[in-house]
């Protein structure tokens, strides 16, 4: 929300010294978050005049249109003699008032106007653009043309408002009273403890029967609706320079006069408004859902295809407008330029259910300033106020006649009222602030507040956020200055800290980085087209997702059941921005539906709810395993003069994953396997073993091609994911310290020739378990394949076995004995046989 300091110095009396930046420092320390202060006119020096421009010479023979002009610009020159200028522009005539900059002076952004010969006349000067003097768009894209009553010579520095300061406010999606003049004054007023000249405070007639015929099918949608008709507006008349340039600092666009009333009024109030053409409005207006196949054309040109849900503005012929978001074209407010203008208007003021507006919004992709606050909370009871300020507006500026009708349909409703103890604020902060200061700062908010021990507290209409005891806690220590909150440290009672989970977590995450990963944490939405991409069977459980009724992005409506398509991205975009050599990774939970729906019960606040409660609740929640994943490209070893390097290979990946593993405390089985995303023939299956039971708990290799254009990324490369809860459900992390023998090792190298299909995981089991309780450690050293040799289809897997009793030295005979029984296992469980 832009707010301009001298719009806000209407309403609040501010010490003549205070600058923008102090009215941003007051604010922010009462809860507001102030971006910037824009200094509207920064460089700008004069002389900057009003002219009448006199004669108009085409220039020709230059490959844009050039115009050489004489304007009377009075006595600003010194002379009074006309002001010869070159201009480009074409949208004023002759006999126009316009802007003229005379040397000398200096435009935003350092620009020094002198006397300079071009297009071979000598130009005194320039004819000004509402651009070239930083006010903003005023629709024109040209040269700025005054009304004919502007008197010629006047400063337009003054005229134009060109000097002034803008606070840039991020409205919080709670504070929708905060997007207008209105709201913020009266946090300024607060802030400085000064009256407020509340805009509001207007003398409106009550409602009657001669009033513009409205009925309101849908009472949840709508529950205000006033209509007023205001007669005989000038077709001719425009938005006087003020209100132009009100809009133009608030980031609006003048673009009619009865248009740019309603959008000035919902700056000024808060309050949406909008204005149909009379004539062409056929019958009663009226509030109803849309009819499912119902089609509206917007005032964007949009053709759009109404949803059941969608509330909607009608007449007798149907949509004339979508609810608190945009209305029709076949209504719109004529301009006397582009033919017969409207004379004749209905106001609009109404109030609209929150929700049913974001989500209407949402479902068109047509976000509006009228939607954004709906969105947010619109205050009711300013809906006449509204109206009656817009028609005051449009008598005086458009020379028309209010009629004596006026609409206005309300729901019953009773204010918001609630109970709070006067010491509850108290509480919360750790401050004691006193009954006298509670009840003072509600007041300022705009409650009434009745009680002493507890305070009966009713909440006012602009502030529909403030629902319970919590929020009126807050409004007080806002207000009373969070910088005087207390710092005291919690004292967390002894022998507790992190939970098992969460170390394992931390470890995880510093094994990675120290083998040179880097985290990158990523949103856990995605699209279902993802699962296509990833190669994934049609029945494949991680196709199962949960949707979220409101995603943030309508592409990525699903909560992810990998951490694969988040890596993969990062590592697309961080490929395309020049870095190649990247290894990433990430540990965050996937979320998996439950087999049957339910509905979570709603949890206390003013209590420790219940192991029961909490237990329920975790009942009806998607299963939140957490996984971790990392994805490798480029070089894994960087070439120097140390050597050749390396690329990032299916070995990598599995190293990760034994990494992880090794955290946990558990050993993984790694076998060739086959699933979804990676290469067939360079896939690793990740095993656990409990119990003689096997699971399998990730997949690691090289990423199948198909895979690998779909996300983009570079050719070979690997990835790995692990479920980390289930590795840790069968991992024992006790740190174990290594057994240090007094005795010897005996080394035994055994050369083993099997089939090519056979795997080395099969062949090592085979060679653990039958070489007993003296093999301390095995290790393949040596792949080797040569079908001369070997034979077709045959490979050569060579194994250093290391053999040492706890009790004695072993003899040649044991360690031969025991490395005869493993490969004796190992031929017969696997047909392998010794090389050589």
């Amino acid at each position: 929300m832009r707010v301009p300091l001298s719009w806000l110095r209407e309403y609040v009396d501010l010490p003549a010294t205070e600058t923008g930046r102090d009215v941003q420092a007051k604010l922010i320390s009462a809860g507001l978050e102030v971006e910037t202060v824009e200094q509207l006119g920064d460089g700008l020096k004069g002389p900057l005049v009003v002219g009448q421009v006199l004669t108009i010479e085409e220039l020709e023979g230059f490959k844009k249109p050039i115009r050489f002009c004489t304007v009377n610009v009075g006595t600003a020159n010194g002379t009074g003699e006309p002001q010869e200028i070159v201009c480009g522009a074409r949208n004023f005539a002759v006999g126009d008032k316009v802007v003229v900059v005379l040397p000398g002076a200096e435009l935003p952004g350092g620009f020094a106007i002198s006397a300079r010969k071009t297009y071979g006349k000598t130009s005194h000067g320039m004819i000004c653009s509402s651009d070239e003097l930083g006010m903003g768009d005023d629709g024109t894209k040209g040269i700025i043309v005054l009304p004919p009553e502007t008197e010629v010579g006047k400063d337009a520095i003054e005229l134009l408002e060109l000097v002034d300061e803008v606070l840039d406010i991020a409205v919080t999606a709670n504070r929708g009273d905060c997007l207008s003049i209105r709201g913020v004054a009266r946090e300024t007023a607060i802030a400085y403890g000064l009256p407020l000249r509340d805009p509001a405070l207007l003398d409106v007639p009550g409602p009657n029967a001669y009033g513009y015929p409205v009925q309101v099918s849908e009472p949840y949608g709508c529950d205000r609706f006033t209509a007023r008709t205001v007669s005989g507006l000038s077709p001719e008349a425009r938005s006087p320079i003020w209100l132009k340039r009100r809009l133009q600092k608030v980031g609006m666009r003048p673009i009619s006069l009865a248009v740019d009333i309603t959008n000035y009024v919902m700056m000024e109030l808060g309050q949406p408004l909008h204005a149909y053409d009379r004539k062409l409005v056929q019958g009663t207006i009226g509030v109803r859902r849309a009819g499912e196949g119902e089609k509206i054309v917007t005032l964007d040109g949009v053709e759009r295809k109404l949803h059941a849900e969608d509330l909607v503005i009608t007449d007798d012929r149907g949509p004339i407008g979508l609810a608190g978001v945009m209305g029709g074209a076949n209504t719109e407010i004529a301009d006397h330029e582009e033919g017969e203008g409207t004379t004749d208007v209905v106001i609009e003021a109404a109030h609209f259910d929150a929700v049913s507006i974001a989500r209407t919004a949402r479902r068109h992709k047509l976000s509006s300033e009228a939607s954004r606050r709906f969105e947010r909370g619109v205050d009711p009871a300013a809906a006449a106020a509204a109206a009656q300020r817009t028609v005051d507006l449009l008598v005086l500026l458009a020379g028309g006649t209010a009629d004596a009708g006026v609409t206005e349909i309300a729901a019953p409703s009773a204010p918001h009222t609630i109970a709070v103890p006067a010491d509850h604020p108290d509480k919360v902060a750790g401050v004691e602030y006193g009954r006298e200061t509670v009840v003072r700062r509600l007041q300022q908010v705009g409650c009434d507040v009745y009680g002493q021990d507890e305070l009966i507290v009713t909440v006012p209409s602009w502030r529909p956020d403030l629902t319970e005891v919590n929020d009126l806690a807050e409004e007080v220590i806002r207000l009373e200055g969070y910088e005087n909150l207390p710092s005291t440290l919690p004292k967390p009672p002894s022998g507790r800290g992190l939970t098992h989970r969460q170390r394992l977590h931390r470890r995880v995450g510093r094994a990675l980085a120290g083998a040179g990963y880097v985290e990158a944490p990523n949103y856990p939405f995605v699209g279902e087209q993802v699962f296509d991409q990833l190669l994934l069977e049609a029945d494949d459980p991680a196709r199962r997702v949960v949707k979220l009724t409101n995603p943030l992005n309508d592409e990525e409506p699903a909560l992810r059941t990998s951490l694969l398509p988040g890596l993969l991205g990062a590592l697309r975009r961080n490929d395309g921005r020049g870095s190649h050599d990247l290894a990433l990774f990430e540990t965050g939970l996937v979320f998996r539906p439950r087999e049957t729906r339910g509905t979570a019960a709603r949890l206390p606040v003013d209590r420790r709810p219940t192991d029961e409660e909490i237990a329920g609740l975790n009942a009806v929640l998607p299963e939140q395993p957490r996984h971790v994943a990392a994805v490798l490209a480029g070089a894994r070893e960087q070439a120097g003069w140390w050597g050749k390097g390396r690329p990032a290979d299916w070995a990598d990946a599995i190293e990760a994953a034994r990494a992880v593993a090794r955290e946990a405390g558990v050993e993984l089985v790694v076998r060739g396997g086959q699933y979804g995303p990676w290469h067939p023939g360079r896939c690793a299956e990740l095993v656990v073993v409990t119990d003689g039971a096997e699971t399998v708990v990730g997949h690691a290799g090289e990423l199948h091609p198909r895979v690998v254009k779909a996300f983009g990324v570079p050719a070979r490369t690997c990835a790995m994911e692990l479920d980390l809860d289930a590795v840790e459900a069968v991992g024992d992390d006790t740190p174990q310290a290594p057994g240090i023998s007094t005795f010897p090792v005996a080394t035994q190298d055994v050369a083993l020739v099997v089939d090519r299909f056979v795997p080395h995981a099969d062949v090592e089991a085979a060679l653990r378990e039958g070489a007993g309780e003296l093999l301390e450690a095995i290790r393949l050293f040596d792949v080797y394949e040569n079908a001369e040799q070997l034979g077709d289809g045959k490979k050569s897997l060579a194994y250093a076995l290391r053999f040492r009793a706890g009790d004695r030295t072993l003899t040649v005979d044991e360690a031969s004995a025991a490395r005869d029984a493993a490969v004796a296992l190992a031929g017969e469980r696997t047909g392998a046989v010794l090389r050589g």
